[in-house]
């Protein structure tokens, strides 16, 4: 990973297998660039919308404008995020691992004073996430657990002719 040359040669070989496989390296972004002018919205919406101050909704939020005032939904938020990361497939690059593990932490305390609102529908999203997410692994991971199984199968009826 130190050496230069190696890191160029094995992105060269990234980008190739992603032409291969005709994937853009640029698709995990653009879910979270098609909502970020809704939280953009949100964020600017929630704290002087007349309609949402001091309606309750849910329990202990009784305005959704407001920051949550026992801090729960950003809480809630954070850990389903961290979930999230559990869940997605990761290279093996350790800095990545490690920052796919702080950034939910980093949002909690970005979140902690952000309207409820706003903490709910990242909440929401996440958990929407994690329902695609399982859906998407057990998916693709059944077929390849399959073809591994045939694969296997495949080997041992060579080695018994």
């Amino acid at each position: 990973l130190r050496d230069p040359e190696q890191r160029r040669r094995m992105n060269q070989e990234t980008m190739a297998l992603y032409k291969q496989e005709k994937v853009n390296p640029a698709s995990g972004c653009l879910p979270l660039l098609l909502q970020m002018p809704i939280l953009f919205a949100f964020f600017r919406l929630l704290p002087i919308s007349i309609n949402f101050r001091h309606e309750p909704w849910l329990l202990w939020i009784k305005d959704l404008s407001v920051k949550d005032p026992i801090y729960l939904l950003p809480i809630l938020m954070g850990a389903t995020q961290i979930m999230v990361s559990k869940m997605s497939p990761t290279t093996g690059d350790s800095t990545q691992k490690k920052l796919m593990y702080i950034m939910p932490v980093i949002f909690v305390f970005l979140f902690l004073n952000y309207s409820a609102g706003l903490n709910l529908y990242w909440f929401v999203s996440n958990l929407l996430q994690m329902v695609q997410q399982y859906y998407i692994n057990k998916r693709i991971f059944k077929e390849k657990k399959e073809e591994d199984r045939q694969e296997r199968a495949l080997k041992r009826k060579g080695r018994n002719k």
